[in-house]
């Protein structure tokens, strides 16, 4: 047997093995690339740590760092506070500050996962309270998500970009983060009209809104409120003080510092988070554990098998295979739906670490366009999260109410595998098809 279907075999196996086990994927990466790579391909343990994603590993532990003191000092919850108070009681456009606010999170640094954790229990909250459909909230909340991940200094974009940028293809990280953006918008604005949008557009909030409560006193899902008059229906903002302010200011500077003055991402993030914790040591010394550490090995681990896959020759077969279809336009919808069908039920993160340098052989051809055919790819593998077998379709199904989870699990299982198909085609005609890219 070939070392390319050696490593190919070993790919299934780890993406089975994580998925069937429950188990951190890139966990079993680095054991398959320690196993494959020492015992089977005879690679120099410095060959092998050459695949490892030093400025990934980096931008990762940065910026999620930089998100959990957020979180932690209490910044997020002003950021959600304040969008809620913006509405003045239209109810239809609390899911639309859902859908702002995580795409927020996201587009700074916030793993998509962990994003749609933190905003799914508030949102599906929302909905319980205002009578908004859950599918509507959950999959405004994913949307969020997807469209602000593939910011220049996201988990999603970082990935996407630092993959391209070794790979050596042209690449345009505004693009795809713009392109992200717009889709998921569009696809939000079907969702709000496909869930019962239309009915929510006439209503505001009145005292006959107040919370339901649980048998323990308080809002469902345990979270418990303080007051039960109207305004608090619109929860009470979180004040601004010197710490929220000055990680504000932090993330402003991130942004600004690595989109207009191309600082690296990583280590200006690691630096702002860095600095916060110095300034407030006693309440940011948890936040180090905080850190999307998971997200971290997997990222890590699957890149570096790849980065194994790559030595051996495999990227150059898959690619030449990929390319033997004869029909370009064929071969790129094919690299498309596999990027959807696979990342519906695995890692979005590894999938995108895994599928773009399979791809890199056949547009190194220059049949296609190469930046169509990453952000065809890209979203298409970002957008099926609302799958309930993905992170996030998983916990919006769990902030769900009981009396509603069922046929949330049946909606998000029926939204997400349409997703599987409809989205390659969507994306694939938008962006390749008339080859402007």
């Amino acid at each position: 047997m070939s070392a390319q279907i050696i490593s190919i075999t070993g790919l299934v196996l780890i993406f089975l093995c994580a998925t069937l086990r429950s188990v951190n994927m890139g966990a079993v990466a680095f054991l398959g690339t320690f196993l494959l790579g020492t015992f089977v391909f005879g690679t120099s343990e410095d060959d092998l740590f050459a695949g490892f994603p030093g400025d990934l590993f980096v931008v990762l532990v940065g910026v999620t760092l930089l998100f959990a003191i957020a979180k932690h000092n209490g910044t997020v919850d002003w950021l959600v506070h304040t969008g809620v108070r913006a509405v003045r009681g239209r109810i239809a456009l609390i899911p639309w500050v859902m859908f702002l606010v995580t795409g927020l999170l996201t587009m700074v640094g916030a793993v998509v996962p962990g994003a749609v954790a933190m905003m799914a229990p508030i949102g599906l909250n929302f909905a319980a309270r205002y009578r908004i459909s859950p599918m509507l909230m959950g999959l405004l909340i994913i949307n969020g998500a997807s469209a602000g991940g593939f910011s220049p200094i996201s988990i999603f974009g970082s990935i996407t970009n630092g993959v391209v940028e070794r790979s050596g293809l042209p690449g345009n990280p505004i693009l795809l983060w713009i392109s992200s953006l717009l889709f998921n918008t569009l696809l939000s604005i079907v969702v709000f009209f496909l869930f019962g949008g239309r009915k929510l557009l006439d209503r505001r909030v009145t005292a006959t809104d107040a919370p339901p409560q649980d048998e323990h006193g308080g809002e469902p899902g345990g979270t418990a409120t303080t007051t039960r008059t109207n305004t608090a229906v619109l929860t009470k903002a979180t004040a601004l003080n010197t710490q929220r302010t000055a990680t504000l200011a932090g993330l402003v500077v991130l942004a600004v510092g690595a989109l207009v003055l191309e600082f690296d991402v990583g280590l200006l993030s690691m630096s702002i988070a860095t600095v916060m914790i110095l300034l407030w040591p006693q309440t940011t010394k948890t936040c180090v554990a905080e850190v999307a550490w998971p997200t971290v090995l997997l990222i890590c681990g699957v890149v570096t098998y790849v980065g194994l896959m790559e030595s051996v020759g495999t990227i150059d077969y898959l690619g030449n295979s990929v390319a033997g279809i004869g029909i370009p336009l064929l071969a790129a919808f094919v690299i498309c739906l596999i990027g959807s069908g696979v990342s519906a039920f695995a890692s979005t993160t590894g999938i995108l670490g895994a599928l773009i340098p399979l791809a890199v052989p056949f547009l190194h051809t220059g049949q296609i366009g190469a930046v169509g055919l990453i952000i065809a790819l890209a979203i298409s593998s970002s957008v099926v999260d609302s799958s309930p077998f993905s992170t996030s379709g998983a916990l919006v199904v769990a902030s769900t109410p009981e009396d509603n989870r069922d046929a949330t699990f049946r909606g998000l299982m029926v939204w997400g595998m349409s997703m599987i198909l409809v989205a390659p085609v969507l994306l694939f005609t938008i962006f390749v098809l008339p080859g402007w890219l």
